[in-house]
């Protein structure tokens, strides 16, 4: 099975003080992970809060770059392909997403002119994955302050699918989304051929829905399993505890 991502003891430290000499060393996020994900695979990675699971995704789209291991995309040390090149075929989409003051239509049309594609594609493009999320048409003349979050969340999603990236990050993508909507793009996602999927989400029953799962805390990888093969009551807990402990503490 051919590999879209593999990591190798990769870490990753942040400074949290730029001016105190005690940071220089930084804190430690991601410490030595290491896996492989398969091309078209629908990968959930779930953690409680502040394992490290945006952190890993900034990583994939070089928002971050490793203190230390390394980083495979598409079988080649991702540090050498162009950042530009990258994240043209690595595209995140963080919790929060913004529209640039456009229109929803145009801020899907966005990327692809950026492309220079064909008018005639991009309408079609567009359309397509208007049809698919069913977008109502009287969102397309609407600005980001003139819809919902939600709404806001499911259009920058559309946006990013629009553009058939190799892989596509998604940071909570259904935190904000109705359960209708949220099963839509679920089945959505299943329908992608040409696009590995990797999603960061708390809900364990979203995660359940994937083909693969990573379980992340206090920035370990804990597991990295198929979806079928997992003791969910048991994962559930192990999260509550994380998330127990760093409040305690």
């Amino acid at each position: 099975m051919h590999t879209i991502f593999r990591l190798e003891q990769v870490s990753l430290n942040v400074r949290l003080n730029v001016n105190s000499k005690e940071s220089l060393a930084g804190y430690s996020i991601l410490k030595d992970i290491s896996f492989e994900v398969p091309t078209g695979a629908r990968v959930a990675i779930v953690g409680a809060t502040g394992a490290g699971k945006t952190f890993l995704l900034r990583l994939l789209n070089r928002l971050s770059t490793p203190t230390s291991g390394k980083i495979y995309f598409d079988n080649q040390d991702y540090s050498q392909v162009p950042v530009q090149k990258l994240r043209s075929e690595v595209v995140l989409v963080p919790q929060e997403s913004r529209l640039l003051g456009m229109t929803v239509k145009d801020a899907l049309s966005y990327p692809l002119v950026l492309r220079g594609l064909p008018k005639t594609e991009i309408t079609q493009r567009v359309s397509q994955w208007v049809e698919l999320l069913q977008i109502p048409d009287d969102w397309l003349g609407r600005t980001e302050v003139q819809l919902s979050v939600g709404q806001r969340q499911l259009v920058c999603i559309a946006r990013a699918l629009v553009i058939q990236p190799k892989v596509l990050l998604l940071d909570e993508p259904t935190s904000n989304l109705d359960v209708g909507t949220t099963q839509r793009l679920l089945q959505t996602f299943k329908k992608l051929v040409d696009t590995t999927v990797l999603i960061v989400n708390h809900q364990l029953d979203i995660a359940s829905s994937c083909d693969n799962v990573i379980h992340l805390s206090q920035g370990r990888l804990i597991s990295n399993q198929r979806a079928c093969d997992i003791n969910w009551e048991l994962l559930k807990a192990s999260i509550i505890q994380a998330e127990a402990e760093d409040d305690f503490i």
